[in-house]
């Protein structure tokens, strides 16, 4: 495997990175792979020309210029930059690359593009520390997250994500609620000036809960498990204290015009998302997704990117529903979702119930998913649990790609079945989402023409090609 450069047409400065890999196969003699990982992250968008006026990238869509970013993200995916371009414009799609992030390659989530996965890293009160936070962050984009969130609540958040950005290739997320706190009391001044020092950090885009609305407060409060989300609770404590509406809807263009001066993208967070099955597609749920489909159109005609956000825990019977609803009220806007997770029963296997209904939502048009990992509901996650997050969304993400009939994805599969049947190791585990443990396994125990599970008188392979 190397890394090898592909150079823009409408844009020859631009040099984006792919994955090569070489195959003993007459048929597909090599694979060139959508690639997040760089060794070596450096801030090549501070060459690139910038659009007129400092134009967010919708706003460049809608007045049908091709930036950079846009012809960069659509060498990555195998498309023409007009698709990029027209997916853009409608808001179907967002290019999250704050201008004050120049190290971010640029990449594009939206339907009609690969399925994204965002891996969350971040320290706690209890525990980590920067060099930690950014050796997650790292190992993270090694194994493909497409996004990262940093969502730090604990010790030296202004530090920890100021060595996060420098290092990182992909596009950081935040949700700003977290450290507005550190700075004191919960209020629009604190967050606003928290919202800027984000923004100047590089910060690519914001999880905001401004659709929850204090009349939509009773409703969470009936739930089996209340309101999950910290962002959520955050607000709707405030909200209750002060006896005011969230600050964050009434201040909302406020929040869009510095956004957009940094062309961050916004992502509306689900502040009342289901924290269990019994809360699934509830009225509190959906109450807020319609508020959130009314903010779209204002972020919108701000020249904001917006993403929107979804639950949660939801039975794999009720998922449709959430893909459907989320299409009509917020007007196609991408749609980014943790999970979700089909059951409750499981602690130390979420990872796995998340990843079920991640492919299922992946194939009915959810554009990011956000990993889970075994730790999740349980404690922070260490590097090897994002190892086992990362992997396991990758996973989803692709079984949601083959179902919506990608070619990129098709054509990995089908490179993978013809080493397998012709006992091409190296060929597998290099085409494989993890390489190190696919080698691992069978070098245990297996053999140049057979596995151990089958030995050499039982492998269905061989005897088939003793047939042909």
């Amino acid at each position: 495997m190397c890394r090898i450069f592909i150079q823009g047409k409408i844009h020859p400065e631009i040099q984006v990175g792919m994955r090569e890999i070489p195959l003993n196969d007459k048929e597909i003699p090599s694979l060139s792979i959508y690639d997040t990982h760089s060794n070596n992250v450096h801030p090549i968008r501070s060459a690139w020309p910038k659009p007129a006026k400092d134009l967010t990238q919708r706003q460049a869509a809608q007045k049908g210029i091709i930036t950079p970013e846009m012809e960069y993200a659509a060498i990555r995916e195998g498309v023409a930059p007009e698709i990029v371009l027209k997916e853009l414009m409608s808001g179907k799609a967002v290019l999250p690359a704050n201008r004050k992030h120049p190290e971010c390659e640029p990449m594009i989530i939206g339907s009609k593009f690969l399925v994204k996965i965002n891996a969350n890293i971040g320290n706690s009160a209890l525990g980590s520390s920067i060099e930690e936070e950014v050796e997650k962050m790292r190992y993270a984009v090694k194994l493909g997250a497409d996004t990262v969130m940093d969502l730090s609540t604990g010790k030296n958040i202004h530090e920890t994500r100021e060595a996060i950005l420098r290092s990182c290739p992909v596009p950081i997320g935040t949700v700003p609620i977290y450290q507005t706190l550190e700075r004191g009391d919960l209020s629009w001044e604190n967050f606003r000036d928290t919202l800027i020092e984000q923004a100047e950090q590089g910060v690519d885009y914001f999880t905001i809960h401004a659709g929850l609305l204090k009349d939509y407060i009773p409703l969470a409060l009936k739930r089996t498990t209340g309101i999950v989300s910290r962002g959520g609770s955050l607000m709707a404590c405030w909200m209750q204290t002060n006896k005011q509406e969230n600050f964050l809807y009434t201040h909302f263009k406020e929040i869009c015009e510095i956004l957009r001066a940094y062309d961050i993208a916004i992502s509306l967070g689900d502040g009342l998302r289901p924290g269990c099955i019994a809360d699934s597609n509830d009225e509190a749920q959906f109450a807020e997704l319609k508020t959130l489909g009314e903010l779209t159109k204002i972020a919108w005609d701000l020249g904001v990117q917006v993403l929107i956000e979804g639950p949660g825990h939801v039975p794999l019977n009720k998922i449709k529903e959430n893909m459907d609803l989320q299409l009509e009220l917020c007007h196609g806007a991408p749609f980014y979702t943790l999970g979700p997770l089909v059951t409750d029963i499981a602690p130390g296997y979420d990872h796995i119930t998340s990843g079920i209904g991640a492919a299922v939502i992946g194939m009915l048009g959810t554009a990011m998913l956000c990993y889970v990992t075994p730790k999740e509901h349980l404690g922070l996650p260490n590097k090897e649990d994002v190892r086992t997050g990362v992997i396991t969304y990758k996973l989803a993400a692709h079984a949601a790609d083959i179902a919506k009939g990608n070619e990129q994805a098709l054509l990995r599969d089908k490179a993978l079945s013809r080493a397998r049947f012709d006992f091409r190791w190296e060929d597998q585990f290099a085409l494989s989402l993890d390489p190190e443990l696919a080698r691992s396994y069978h070098d245990e125990s297996s053999h140049s023409k057979f596995c151990s599970m089958c030995g050499p008188n039982f492998c269905a392979m061989r005897i088939t090609q003793k047939m042909l």
